[in-house]
């Protein structure tokens, strides 16, 4: 890991204002397909004025079919960690489905190949990253696909900007986890008290322990899968600005504390599903529908993987929720 990665620490909300410094840039699309193959279509790129983001585009591969006609565009937004490589999984099984439509994944700051920008990381950041790519796709609305830490930003996106949103379904939704739970010493971590100790806590936290890589990672992606923990740490090594993006999502992004704000997203009305894994505890199914969204499927055994682990499974549960839109 670099030391700009290893110490790296980006401003938080409120604090005084130092002179602008320019993004840290992300790593080269050669460094990343040479290490996990071109499973991804060929990068494009977005630039604003906070940074430059990549997104891929699957365009659609057979003519309109009438059946489908709700489902035109459709934007997939990756969790923490694992970037828009990690979500392709799903958005594949989808695709197989609804070929018509137009898929487009978004590798969002400190993730893929997408910049660092030395700023707060909050969500009104990434936000602004949905708008200027929705407007680069000349898209005036879009059906929206979000998984943990990006389910929390769907939410948000849907409370704030409902005009822009046809629909939206929730994979393994972050943003309900109660801060209130952690102990005084988590709860220095999250202050930054001592910002290497928070550094080990948030990792530890996201992965359940240490990350541990396959021995078998690169058998694997030679056979086209997505090994998340072989991403993960890569991007750890070749994104100098990953780690401290990943500990400020978790300070100050999003992912706590956000009731009010899945209540906001379903008073809209705009229709939405939520998938879960029965052992994923960042939320419960009872507790969804407590805040108003009554449609949630459960994925039994298995966690907060289900994205990629039972991507068929979900998959499914998605495409009848869309089938049925008009």
């Amino acid at each position: 890991m670099s030391s700009t990665s290893s110490e790296l620490v980006l401003p938080r909300p409120g604090a005084h204002n130092s002179p602008p410094q320019a993004p840290i840039s992300g790593p080269s699309e050669a460094a990343f397909t040479q290490t996990f193959g071109q499973l991804l279509p060929a990068a494009k790129y977005l630039h604003t004025p906070t940074g430059k983001a990549a997104y891929y585009e699957i365009l659609p591969s057979f003519p309109r079919n009438d059946s489908h006609a709700a489902i035109e565009r459709v934007l997939f937004i990756h969790g923490v960690q694992t970037p828009a490589l990690g979500i392709l999984p799903l958005a594949r099984a989808l695709h197989t489905s609804f070929p018509s439509a137009h898929f487009v994944l978004v590798d969002l700051w400190g993730h893929g190949l997408s910049d660092t920008p030395v700023v707060p990381h909050v969500a009104s950041l990434f936000h602004q990253l949905l708008d200027a790519l929705l407007d680069q796709l000349n898209w005036a609305s879009a059906h929206l696909v979000g998984y943990s830490f990006g389910a929390a930003l769907t939410i948000g996106y849907t409370a704030s900007r409902s005009s822009r949103v046809q629909s939206f379904a929730l994979v393994a939704p972050a943003g309900l986890i109660q801060s209130s739970r952690f102990t005084e010493e988590e709860q220095a971590h999250l202050r930054g008290d001592d910002e290497v100790a928070a550094r080990k806590w948030v990792l530890r936290f996201l992965e359940g322990g240490d990350l541990v890589v396959p021995a078998d990672w690169k058998e694997r992606v030679g056979r086209g899968e997505v090994v998340a923990e072989a991403v993960k740490e890569w991007q750890m090594r070749e994104h100098a600005g990953h780690t401290a993006s990943v500990v400020a999502v978790v300070r100050d992004g999003g992912v706590m504390d956000k009731d009010a704000e899945f209540v906001r997203a379903a008073q809209t009305g705009i229709p939405s599903i939520v998938v879960l894994g029965e052992q994923d505890g960042l939320c419960t199914e009872e507790q969804l529908k407590g805040l108003g969204l009554a449609n949630v499927a459960v994925v039994p055994q298995v966690g907060h993987g289900v994205v990629r682990e039972r991507a068929p499974e979900v998959a499914a549960f998605i495409s009848d929720f869309w089938t049925k839109l008009k």
